[in-house]
């Protein structure tokens, strides 16, 4: 629904804080409905079922190294380095005592993005299961088999589809295709048009929409599900993308011992988390909740222009609202940020665990961008900075916490960029260069 003038205005006087977004203002917003991890109600699922998830992803692992001879030196491991950054870190924020690092899901392999984890990992367990029903593996076969072209023969009779501004839909059509599936991905207007032409050049069938985030979802999930062997990759209720997301917890968590970091009490971690459908970010805030408890803090960032997890948590009607309902256009340069209408079930959950929420402005984004690529040589895409403001950003949830700074531990989540052509980011950096 699109609201009237008057309970626009209702609104407002209601949840004073939509005053400023719907002037399309940045905003800062502490949650009000943070519980304490003893106090959560009717979390769907536990640290049992991420490292269950972690082992479907060991199991696969001589299968990438097959067939991605960029996981060669990790023999197989899908994961990205923690850095940090401080030289970004004394340019942007010199009084900052606490320690400034990047998690590097730029440099993820397949996909170059977060999405990486979350769509890899649903088409994985997609294939994993209709390989098992169909008596062609078992649980403790080594998972090469996978490369077999009896296998590809096999899932060649299956289709898999799903609605993307870009990223996920990278992930999900190069695995897709790799594997064998016929793979449809179903992409707004926004998206960008080199990832459009490296998934043709991958084998994933690719059919451009009008509209946002939200149109090319329904129209994927109504193609797709109309085909009886389709399979639907929903980034708006789906389990298993929460699920790939939340083991980067514990990828992060012997990364954090590697580095001897100790989170606690009285070292708390604080995490920035790029938001668009709200997928991604609730997957691993749920997953570092399960791991360091209330120890760690966690933010979402999104675009002034498409606010809508925000929105959604803000106002109390989660996915049953979205920006455009409010009159706000969602358009962004932050493709991946460009979502009108929250993920159904990711955000109830974050609704329990996350800490709060801050909206920039796009030319924010692409300062940030350029002040990284400056200062430590690393090249992110839009969206992929916008955690890089977090620490100065979340200082009002310090200040009431009574956290000390000096011993705060900061994680800025970096989304993607590794893919992006040069051409595209040289355009990127000289947009940052001149705002700076």
């Amino acid at each position: 629904m699109v609201y009237t003038l008057q309970e626009i205005n209702d609104w407002q006087t209601r949840k004073p804080i939509l005053k400023d977004i719907l002037a399309l203002n940045p905003v800062f917003w502490m949650n009000p409905n943070l519980k304490k991890m003893n106090e959560t109600a009717s979390l769907p699922f536990m640290r049992e079922h991420i490292e269950e998830a972690e082992l479907r992803w060991q199991r696969f692992a001589p299968y990438f190294k097959n067939e991605f001879p960029e996981t060669a030196d990790t023999n197989g491991v899908i994961e990205s380095p923690l850095i940090r950054i401080s030289h970004m870190k004394s340019r942007c924020f010199p009084g900052m005592t606490g320690d400034f690092h990047l998690k590097c899901d730029n440099e993820l392999p397949i996909a170059g993005s977060i999405k990486a984890r979350g769509g890899v990992y649903e088409v994985l367990q997609y294939a994993e299961q209709l390989a098992l029903d169909a008596g062609m593996l078992h649980e403790d076969d080594y998972y090469d088999v996978f490369s077999s072209e009896q296998f590809k023969t096999f899932f060649s009779q299956y289709s898999i589809g799903v609605g993307s501004t870009g990223n996920l839909g990278l992930s999900i059509g190069i695995i897709s295709a790799k594997l064998g599936f016929n793979v449809s991905v179903y992409m707004s207007t926004d998206a960008k048009q080199w990832k459009k032409d490296l998934l043709r050049a991958k084998g994933a069938e690719v059919l451009e929409l009008e509209g946002d985030f939200s149109k090319a979802i329904s129209a994927g999930r109504e193609k797709t599900m109309a085909d009886p062997n389709g399979y639907f990759v929903d980034d708006e209720d789906s389990k298993h993308l929460f699920l790939g997301y939340s083991v980067a917890a514990l990828r992060l968590e012997k990364q954090l011992q590697q580095e001897n970091i100790s989170v606690n009490a009285d070292h708390p971690l604080f995490v920035y988390l790029p938001c668009g459908v709200g997928g991604s970010p609730g997957g691993i805030t749920f997953g570092l909740k399960q791991v360091f408890g209330d120890d760690v803090h966690c933010f979402f960032a999104e675009p002034t222009h498409s606010p809508s997890v925000l929105i959604g948590l803000a106002t109390g009607e989660m996915d049953h609202v979205s920006v455009q309902d409010f009159g706000i256009d969602n358009r962004t340069e932050a493709d991946g940020l460009a979502v009108g209408r929250p993920s159904r079930f990711a955000t109830a959950i974050s609704d329990q665990l996350v800490s709060g929420i801050y909206t920039m402005e796009d030319d924010e984004l692409y300062r940030l961008l350029a002040i990284l690529a400056d200062s430590e040589k690393i090249y992110l895409e839009p969206s992929a900075a916008a955690g890089l403001i977090g620490p100065e950003r979340i200082f009002p949830y310090i200040r009431e916490h009574n956290i000390d700074p000096g011993n705060a531990i900061h994680i800025a989540w970096a989304t993607g960029g590794s893919l992006v052509p040069e051409k595209d980011m040289q355009k990127f950096y000289n947009k940052g260069k001149s705002l700076i």
